[in-house]
């Protein structure tokens, strides 16, 4: 596995090789207006939403939460 540093953002990236449909990957960019490894990224990036979204819903009433929400509404002014 080939990693770098990308210095423009901080990141470690790795370059890879897909053969993805010129098609989809067209109207993604043109959707987005960016091209083509910031549409990428948009789009790895929403899958990980995605799964971290899943994950809370599957807690779902599984949590127990004393919360007094009168107090949690107050604010103190200066």
């Amino acid at each position: 596995m080939y990693k770098r540093m990308n210095h423009r953002v901080g990141l470690e990236t790795r370059r890879v090789t897909a053969n993805l449909p010129v098609k989809l990957v067209d109207d993604a960019c043109q959707v987005t207006g960016k091209g083509i490894t910031e549409t990428l990224v948009a789009g790895l990036e929403r899958v990980r939403r995605s799964a971290a979204a899943a994950k809370a819903r599957a807690l779902k009433g599984k949590l127990r939460l004393a919360i007094d929400i009168e107090t949690s509404r107050e604010r103190t002014r200066h």
